[in-house]
């Protein structure tokens, strides 16, 4: 991801030093930084300010996701961030019924009973480890979203307290005609296609992905949703399982990191949030995976390969994650 961070970070001192104009995605980490000087160090901290408040959007959505009437307190942007005083500050206070039965994936409910959790640290198979750094505790001994207020307290449908780890595979070829050739898009530069699922709880399209297991490491999480989602591997024979299995072992000996951090997801909360690892699976040739039939399954209601394109309407900051392919692979966008 270094090489990303450098990227946006050259590319904001342009548009705030120099007066060029830039794209907004960003890393958070780079608020981390501390040895530029004037112009350079407050210009990396004012753009990592401003992404943040961007990401912040969905994840003030009025009505909480699943419910029809959970509303969140509203928060205007100059109260988003936890050091800016909001004495008035008072928000609902939800978990819903289904992670307060205590399944598998889910941490007990801290409001109604004490446990020993531990907070940014590996707490047995259970990663508590934030990507954007460390993030603090309130007084309520409860953890606190890293980009801010959201209007609601608890845990909403996530189940973990603080941030709750997610996998996004995109997997990507370039989009042929019947010769066999790369096909370009208006700006002459080839059109990218990806792998898109639509989710069976908001029939939003989005990027495979799904939540990491406790102690799972990050590429096996990658390869068991996108055969599970976009391929419905539970339901193949043994042998098209095998098949699946080898272009997907493949394919995915070969990631090229997009992104890690914080999530802007209309599941978020002041104290549970979504965060995700984006990798980048390309089938350069299309001989590989892209010859394999795709069949939504698992939490999937459709699956496409669809073009990358500025037009596309899709879940949370998954945009923001396939710009970035596009990007690195010179794709049309």
């Amino acid at each position: 991801m270094d090489n990303m961070h450098g990227y946006f970070g050259d590319l904001y001192l342009k548009k705030h030093c120099m007066g060029s104009r830039v794209a907004r995605l960003a890393k958070p980490r780079i608020a981390k930084m501390t040895t530029e000087t004037g112009c350079t160090k407050q210009a990396k901290i004012q753009r990592v300010d401003s992404f943040l408040i961007r990401l912040h959007e969905k994840a003030r959505c009025e009505i909480y996701p699943r419910t029809t009437d959970v509303k969140r307190v509203k928060v205007e942007d100059k109260y988003v961030k936890w050091a800016v005083d909001y004495p008035d500050y008072s928000p609902v206070v939800y978990t819903s019924e289904g992670v307060l039965k205590g399944p598998v994936w889910a941490d007990p409910d801290l409001l109604t009973t004490e446990a020993n959790l531990k907070w940014n640290a590996l707490d047995g198979k259970v990663s508590r480890i934030s990507h954007m750094g460390s993030y603090e505790i309130g007084k309520d001994k409860l953890p606190r979203n890293p980009i801010g207020r959201t209007g609601l307290k608890g845990r909403g449908c996530l189940g973990r307290w603080g941030p709750n780890h997610a996998a996004d595979p995109i997997v990507t070829r370039w989009r042929r005609d019947e010769d066999d050739k790369k096909v370009k898009g208006e700006d002459g530069k080839n059109v990218l296609q990806f792998v898109a699922v639509q989710r069976r709880d908001n029939h939003q399209w989005a990027i495979p992905g799904g939540m990491v297991d406790p102690g799972e490491v990050i590429t096996q999480t990658l390869k068991r949703e996108f055969g599970e989602e976009a391929m419905n591997s539970l339901e193949k024979t043994e042998a098209e399982r095998e098949d699946i299995e080898k272009a997907i072992n493949e394919l995915f000996d070969h990631g090229t990191n997009v992104y890690s951090g914080y999530v802007d997801d209309p599941r978020n909360t002041d104290n549970s949030w979504m965060e995700t690892v984006a990798l980048n699976f390309h089938d350069e040739s299309g001989s590989g995976v892209s010859q394999i039939h795709l069949h939504a399954g698992d939490d999937a209601v459709g699956v496409k390969w669809m073009d990358l394109t500025s037009k596309l309407e899709i879940y949370a900051s998954h945009k923001d994650f396939l710009q970035e392919v596009a990007r690195k692979l010179q794709a049309s966008w």
